[in-house]
């Protein structure tokens, strides 16, 4: 049986719970009373009979699905011939994988081992067991909790309250989430980091001139010096994302002014939708159009100039990067601008002022956090950008201030070091995390110098 058809279950008895519990806060009251006598709406009364019908269901499967895999797998390990579990504990890891793989039936018939087979038959078995425990336990404490809510139902039962505390307690645990998702990335990448310093001096890392982190395997091996400099990498990825905001924040930004303050109804609403169409390609479309058309249109056009413009470029990569974030600076910024209230408008053309002098001096500092806030979601979009960079500009770390030539970023240096099977060991598959957590705290110290501009000049109105 499906884990969907027990939630699809669920859902049927959480509805009639409600309808149940709805009815009997109705037949409590009387014919004559009407509503008068309940503490709360009947709808309060059969939400907290189907929430207490749901969710203690509902936190048994979560907890199942959570941890019944690594239960069936010890069981099944531990029931393995002592020869096989008497092994280390990298060929135990390898045992694990060749076992879900014959339960997933990823592997050929050929290269089945008959213990293994064994094994994996035996978890099916016991896996269907454990799903029909779980249809079992589900449906008898959905049954017995709601039958425990339904029997306590009374007038004077404060059904609204409790539903709302069961509702605040969720909405807090959901907006938790975020935040230790948030603290489990950051000490994910800082203890890896941590690692790849303690071979790899920090100074070496943060000053050095050179990026070249390929490792040498034997000693006389020459071409590999493992030299872990990241200020190419940093210089490539400021100039990329320089150049992208440089096209994007002021059309972005005049075009959100013309479509809130000058555009008509009509133009406005088949612009705007055209104009954000830019954020649904995908980007290997974007990587396509800059290797194809934007960087030979630049090299031919500085081969005409007398320019060396090389085939891959930080400003073939940058202008089509440009391109693609210019929706996320104009239709944050549309959508504030459109916010500041018409009271503030129609004050500044009493006093006289045109509509630039009203867009200049009241608008737009009105608008100011949401324009930054744009602004640095557009910033953000450009730094972790992969594939354009990857199609148009290359992958050398080059130290040069010149758009022109061949530049990397950090993302596209973290997602070379990861590709294949790789050994978290050496410094070359650390340095990807090293660069993660550097270039997360560059994007926290831009946050921040945002945050103070935006306190700084931002205009408070009564």
């Amino acid at each position: 049986m499906s884990p969907v058809i027990f939630l699809l279950t669920l859902l049927l008895l959480a509805s009639v719970a409600y309808m149940q519990g709805k009815r009997r806060a109705f037949s409590l009251t009387g014919p004559e009373a009407g509503t008068g006598r309940l503490h709360s709406r009947p709808g309060y009364y059969g939400m907290l009979t189907a929430l207490w019908c749901a969710l203690p269901a509902l936190l048994i499967f979560v907890f199942w699905t959570a941890f019944s895999d690594s239960m069936l797998t010890g069981m099944v390990i531990n029931m393995l011939p002592d020869a096989m579990q008497n092994v280390p504990d990298e060929q135990i890891n390898l045992l694990v994988n060749d076992l879900r793989n014959l339960v997933a039936g990823h592997v050929a018939a050929r290269d089945i081992d008959p213990v293994l087979q064994k094994a994996a038959d035996r978890y099916i078995a016991m896996e269907q067991v454990s799903l029909m425990a779980l249809g079992c336990v589900m449906l008898a404490v959905a049954l017995l909790s709601a039958t425990l809510v339904y029997i306590r139902v009374r007038p004077e039962m404060r059904a609204r309250n409790h539903v709302e505390t069961i509702i605040r307690v969720g909405l807090i645990l959901c907006s938790t989430i975020a935040i230790f998702t948030t603290i489990g990335i950051v000490l994910s990448v800082l203890f890896e980091s941590l690692r790849f310093f303690q071979q790899v001096p920090i100074t070496d890392f943060l000053f050095g001139m050179k990026w070249s982190p390929q490792m040498a395997m034997r000693a006389d091996q020459a071409g590999s010096s493992g030299s872990f400099g990241a200020i190419p990498v940093m210089a490539g990825t400021f100039m990329i994302s320089g150049i992208a905001l440089a096209v994007a924040v002021p059309i972005g930004l005049m075009s959100a002014i013309y479509l809130s303050e000058y555009a008509g109804a009509r133009v406005r609403a088949w612009a705007k939708p055209i104009m954000e169409i830019l954020a649904g390609v995908p980007t290997v479309v974007y990587g396509f159009f800059a290797a194809l058309v934007v960087a030979p249109f630049i090299r031919d056009s500085g081969g005409l100039l007398g320019l060396d413009v090389s085939s891959e470029s930080a400003l073939a990569a940058g202008l089509v990067m440009g391109i693609m974030i210019i929706p996320f600076v104009s239709s944050l910024s549309d959508d504030v601008i459109n916010a500041v209230p018409q009271a503030m408008r129609d004050g500044s053309y009493g006093l006289g002022a045109t509509k630039s002098e009203t867009i200049v001096n009241v608008i737009i500092p009105a608008a100011l956090p949401g324009i930054v806030g744009g602004i640095l979601l557009a910033a953000s979009r450009a730094i972790g950008e992969t594939m354009i960079v990857v199609m148009a500009a290359g992958l050398s770390a080059n130290l040069t201030a010149n758009p022109l030539q061949a530049v990397t970023t950090v993302t596209v240096q973290i997602v070379t070091l990861l590709v294949g099977d790789q050994e978290f060991d050496s410094p070359k598959t650390l340095a990807a995390f090293a660069l993660g957590l550097l270039l997360f705290v560059v994007t926290l110290i831009l946050n921040v110098i945002a945050l103070y501009v935006v306190r700084r000049y931002r205009e408070e109105y009564e």
